[in-house]
């Protein structure tokens, strides 16, 4: 079952700031929905933050500091909501559970450095889990159960509703990352960063129309099915011929938020401006995407 809004409302306090806050002891729902009207469904996979304290307890302070979040992309992407794009988005971290990978562990990047359902180290390589404390296999096989089925239902769901309605769907994957991860790349990424399963996850068509509106703002590099060929996600449900479209984007996180911390500005803090003109490129795409049908 999906959650609309946020659900679990019982699960959930409010803070002195009028921010939700979990309960201790309880858990919030793993996924959050939220309706639109469109063929478009945005998927942000990376963007919780919680982490249970059956979790947490075995963690270092640089794991539950979750460096590898993707922030701010609800706030970012936020405008796509009044268009009428669908959203779905988990409350826990990928540090509980990887939604982006396959649930059997294999490798998605084969001869490449990559992460793991699980991860036990950061982008950085440093430890997650306290000495000892890793997950067992058998753990393991229960965040699979608790956290990751619940997504991925979720979203089969809301995919087939939304193509028994509009007749097909748009699945957009939403990803950021940080410019520079010596450990994993090599140099700095590009701005933005496509991925269609080298074509295979959506209509050839739509993904020279991507490319198009991105292209169209120069002070962003970009590129297509290079380092990033879209994740679990975008290969396993981007199905063209059933009308499924799916393709991801990944943005490095210069372009909208402080990558580093500052005297003025802590670590990933939204930057409003840099974030503003980004949104520009972003909503041109967002409304290509809305004014797009199949085999036009």
């Amino acid at each position: 079952m999906c959650s609309e809004d946020i659900l679990g409302v019982d699960y959930l306090s409010l803070d002195e700031n009028k921010t939700f806050v979990g309960i201790k002891g309880l858990e919030m729902n793993s996924v959050e929905f939220v309706q639109g009207d469109t063929p478009l469904l945005i998927s942000i996979p990376h963007m919780g933050t919680r982490i249970p304290e059956s979790i947490s307890v075995g963690m270092t302070a640089t794991g539950l500091s979750i460096p590898d979040t993707d922030w701010h992309l609800d706030r970012l992407y936020g405008f796509a909501q009044g268009l009428g794009a669908h959203f779905i988005k988990p409350n826990y971290s990928r540090y509980v559970i990887d939604l982006n990978r396959v649930p059997g562990g294999e490798d998605l990047y084969p001869g490449s450095k990559t992460t793991t359902l699980v991860p036990s180290h950061t982008f950085t390589g440093e430890p997650i889990y306290r000495q000892g404390k890793e997950p067992s296999e058998v753990e393991i096989a229960e965040r699979v159960d608790q956290y990751w089925q619940p997504y991925h239902q979720c979203l089969k769901e809301k995919l087939e509703e939304i193509k028994r309605r509009q007749g097909f769907v748009i699945l957009f994957e939403a990803h950021s990352i940080l410019t520079e991860l010596p450990l994993l790349f090599e140099g700095e990424l590009p701005d933005l960063n496509i991925g269609t399963h080298s074509g295979q996850s959506c209509s050839p068509v739509m993904e020279k129309m991507i490319l198009r509106l991105l292209s169209q703002d120069k002070k962003y590099q970009l590129v297509s099915n290079q380092r990033f060929k879209g994740g679990y996600i975008t290969r396993h449900y981007g199905n063209p011929k059933n009308q499924i479209h799916s393709f991801q984007l990944e943005l490095i996180q210069r372009n909208y938020l402080s990558e580093e911390a500052t005297l003025d500005h802590p670590q990933f803090e939204y930057d409003a401006v840099k974030a503003e003109r980004l949104q520009e490129l972003l909503k041109k795409l967002i409304e290509g995407l809305l004014q797009w049908r199949p085999n036009t």
